[in-house]
């Protein structure tokens, strides 16, 4: 599903930023309780949507740490706000996600089934590099629900790599056709309120995470006791 060049061209991308890349412009910029964001547009005349690029840090995570954080599905549930469903899902020897996302009253949720691939990989100068790749596929044995929008054009790339100051650099690269009748005001909204709330949430995610795993483990203890 994935392409050795395609991580590769990610984790470029994070190392020697390709702002000028033909169509994309400038979009927005956010600084919130330590995380920052840049947030470049490409526009799809084929669909009427933008494509997204995203050059962020998060202060006092390790790339390690937010790799971790990133792919844990189940402690996601608990701290992403955006989540309604999530879950993985063996498919013919293929580990699918189910994303079902809570869009704002009255838009009906969203949900998508995708897979992903993370890999750790390292730069010419020696940095270790943690990047995912992700992308719909369609599964007919989880069908649609009656209320929810069905996205079935959605790719996303996501490197990560240390700050050199106890933090985390990061870039994102993401597409998606969400359907349905949406304002453009609330897609613009969207794209410049989502992805520096979603860092947010997400340090504040990595920093709570080694308790969530001691809890975790309390509770399994606890279980195994009581058997």
């Amino acid at each position: 599903m994935f392409q050795d060049a395609d991580f590769q061209e990610a984790c470029n991308e994070l190392q020697n930023p390709n702002i000028n890349e033909a169509g994309y412009e400038f979009f927005t910029e956010s600084i919130q309780d330590g995380c920052e964001a840049k947030i470049y547009r490409q526009y799809n005349e084929t669909s009427g949507l933008y494509k997204y690029k995203v050059y962020g840090t998060l202060t006092e995570v390790s790339p390690e740490l937010c790799a971790e954080v990133y792919m844990d599905l189940e402690y996601r549930r608990q701290w992403d706000t955006y989540v309604c469903e999530l879950f993985e899902k063996e498919e013919a020897d293929k580990k699918l996600i189910y994303w079902n996302v809570n869009f704002p009253f009255p838009m009906s949720n969203r949900d998508y089934i995708y897979l992903r691939e993370l890999r750790e990989m390292q730069t010419v100068e020696g940095n270790k590099v943690w990047a995912v790749m992700a992308k719909s596929v369609q599964c007919d044995s989880v069908p649609e629900k009656r209320g929810v929008i069905r996205v079935d054009d959605y790719l996303q790339s996501c490197v990560l790599s240390t700050d050199g100051q106890g933090g985390s650099k990061a870039f994102m690269k993401y597409y998606d056709n969400p359907k349905g009748m949406i304002p453009t005001w609330l897609i613009n909204w969207g794209a410049k309120t989502g992805v520096p709330a979603f860092l947010t949430m997400m340090q504040t995610a990595c920093k709570g995470y080694s308790k969530y795993l001691e809890n975790k483990r309390q509770q399994i203890n606890r279980q195994q006791v009581s058997l």
